[in-house]
């Protein structure tokens, strides 16, 4: 297994991604994910506090409760261009497996400050370098690579998944391209039902 970590997050043209960096060499495993769990990604990175907790909030506290513990979580396949994943729980001194989406299992893993691992046949498979010029241009960022800018400063303010919806979907209007603001509309109406 290679320990990874969360180093971006941004919103494609195929949709929201992930970037697991390697912590072994300069790999990086691009996956795919839902709006709604980007949302649950982008909120505990930037520690935005909810005034109830959301799913992946709720399953955490269910665990705390049981005195169940997020011991890691692992991205064990892919098949199919479909990535699996694994949370290994700590339960009363018996380890646990449950299967996951990594999206879903990445959402816990921080919340429990949990590590992160990715099998080596998986990264041997979809783990690629890319450089800063290709995550530049890869769509806009939710949250900003952990990649230290050329001034060393952090940015000031991250976009949350919402936020980053609606301004492409104002330059989708913009730039005429209606076939893209529908499906924009309806991501955005996914995630502010979420909300509520």
């Amino acid at each position: 297994m290679i320990s990874v970590s969360v180093d971006q997050l941004f919103l494609s043209n195929m949709g929201f991604a992930i970037l697991l960096k390697s912590d072994e060499d300069d790999r990086s495993l691009p996956i795919m994910i839902g709006a709604a769990e980007a949302q649950a990604i982008a909120l505990c990175i930037n520690n935005v506090e909810v005034p109830r907790p959301l799913t992946h909030d709720l399953f955490k506290n269910v665990l705390d409760a049981l005195d169940c513990h997020l011991e890691r979580m692992e991205v064990c396949g892919l098949k199919s261009g479909t990535f699996y994943a694994r949370l290994i729980l700590d339960y009363a001194g018996a380890e646990l497996i449950m299967d996951s989406r990594p999206s879903d299992a990445i959402a816990l893993a921080l919340r429990f400050d949990a590590p992160i691992f990715v099998d080596q046949s998986v990264m041997d498979k979809a783990g690629r370098v890319f450089t800063d010029e290709e995550v530049q241009n890869q769509g806009n960022p939710v949250v900003p690579s952990t990649k230290s800018s050329s001034s060393g400063k952090k940015p000031q303010h991250t976009l949350t998944p919402l936020e980053v919806l609606k301004k492409d979907m104002s330059t989708a209007i913009e730039e005429e391209r209606y076939e893209d603001c529908a499906r924009l509309r309806d991501e955005i109406s996914k995630l502010q039902n979420l909300q509520h």
